[in-house]
């Protein structure tokens, strides 16, 4: 980390050409990574990677350098590559000022009870095998098993212009597991994963064998199961699922600069009805141990709690401070980058739907005949104009209010706003989701979640 002096220096010298804003972004990160593919470790991957990235904001643009050489020589001639650029747009002029650093004060904290970088390498590979030799030993139609462990410690130190510095300590822990498997020439997948905003003590709660064997059932399970019926018809998604949908139906959308843009169904339709009453969707940073919370974002604006939309009625969007000063509003604490070498952009956190009153057995129990979704898999959305696809990696036929056999092969297609305008029943669970989001060639990680819902209709892929 860089004392507050320097930090004071590349500040002034960034802004001395004028402009409305400077930042500073300090990273240390070190990762551990290992990977297990053909009943061998392939990879094991430790390191230190630390840099500093430097911000300009004047007359609407963006000015950014970064360096991984971190002595102040190298720094201030960062700030100065800065000045340079900002006087060859010939928008700028000497200026002169004091500034002082006050350090921020978190809005949340969190504990860490068992730091990854303190357990043995040789403990971490233990768990990686005994993830694989479980998913290997439970059916000899499973082929394949790719097991992942992952952990990192991130941290960060932000200086900005309007006088405030912020530091915050991020760990992560996650196992991910992949399985193939094939019986009478068809091949299906199964994929299961935990993690999060955690350390070591993931693994107190939740066992790496009993996620290898989520993953074979579901695999084998999808082997004897039939094909999907097509059309349209009611559709329930489990809590189980996660928020796949709610992160691209809507959440996308809602970030502040897609919205500026005009790139997002959303874009001017702050005080609009844009979901059914029953839908309340929010951004919360705070959450413990999600893995997309933090003590402060990327911009070093304190994690907060963001309603979204508010039965039904769109109330904000998600804003770093570039969007926030172009809509003269306050930062909603979303500003992230994937690391120093990336500025900050508008991004998720812990996205999801609001849980409702209805209990999760009433919702299934009102479908007569459709599909209900344990479990949701990739997803693709048009943010201009709301259409999304989504695959459904484990669905089952519902039979009078009751689960059926599974299916296979499914996919949901529909439009954002009109789905969620037509959610008629939202349960009393909750269920979240983790992954890596993709935004400008960066990844932020991120969960999300939704209650078990019940859409009327929605277009099913599958057979005609």
């Amino acid at each position: 980390m860089l004392d507050n002096e320097l930090l004071l220096k590349i500040l002034k010298k960034t802004l001395s050409s004028g402009g409305e804003y400077a930042d500073v972004f300090v990273e240390h990160r070190r990762p551990t990574s290992i990977q297990l593919e053909d009943n061998k470790i392939e990879k094991i991957f430790t390191g230190v990677d630390s840099g500093v990235g430097i911000r300009l904001i004047a007359n609407g643009k963006t000015y950014y350098a970064f360096s991984n050489d971190i002595s102040e020589k190298a720094l201030l001639e960062l700030a100065g590559s800065l000045k340079a650029l900002h006087l060859a747009s010939g928008k700028s002029e000497d200026k002169d000022f004091t500034l002082d650093l006050r350090k921020q004060k978190p809005n949340v904290d969190y504990t860490i009870k068992l730091l990854p970088e303190k357990i043995p390498i040789d403990k971490k590979i233990e768990l990686v095998r005994a993830a694989n030799k479980t998913a290997r030993d439970f059916d000899k139609r499973v082929k394949q098993a790719l097991v992942g462990y992952r952990d990192f410690v991130q941290k960060v130190q932000i200086a900005a212009s309007d006088g405030f510095t912020a530091e915050d300590e991020r760990i992560h822990t996650l196992m991910v597991i992949h399985i193939v498997a094939s019986d009478n020439g068809i091949t299906q997948t199964g994929y299961e994963h935990a993690g999060g905003s955690i350390g070591f003590e993931l693994f107190e709660s939740v066992k790496p064998e009993d996620i290898a064997l989520k993953a074979v059932r579901r695999s084998l399970m999808m082997l004897n199961a039939g094909r999907a019926p097509g059309g349209r018809m009611p559709v329930v998604i489990s809590s189980e699922a996660g928020g796949t949908m709610i992160h691209e139906a809507i959440g996308h959308g809602l970030e502040a600069d897609l919205a500026q843009q005009g790139l997002s169904v959303y874009s001017k339709k702050i005080g609009e009805i844009v979901a059914s009453p029953l839908v309340t969707v929010i951004d919360d940073a705070t959450l413990p141990n999600k893995r997309g919370s933090f003590r402060f974002d990327d911009e070093g604006t304190p994690a907060q709690r963001t309603a979204l939309v508010k039965n039904g009625v769109l109330t904000g969007y998600m804003y770093d401070r570039l969007t926030a000063m172009q809509d003269n509003t306050g930062s909603t604490g979303n500003g992230r980058r994937e690391s120093y070498r990336s500025r900050p952009i508008p991004r998720m956190t812990n996205t999801f739907i609001a849980p409702g009153e209805s209990r999760p057995e009433d919702v299934l129990k009102s479908v007569a005949k459709g599909i209900f979704i344990r479990k949701m898999g990739g997803g693709q959305v048009n943010t201009v104009n709301g259409d999304f696809v989504f695959e459904v990696q484990e669905g089952y036929i519902i039979k009078n209010g009751v689960i059926g056999e599974p299916v296979r092969g499914a996919t949901l297609t529909g439009n954002g706003p009109a789905i969620l305008k037509s959610i008629d029943m939202v349960a009393s669970d909750l269920g979240f989701s983790i992954g890596t989001c993709g935004k400008d060639n960066q990844g932020a990680p991120v969960s999300d979640a939704m209650p078990t819902i019940r859409i009327p209709e929605i277009v099913v892929g599958g057979e005609a």
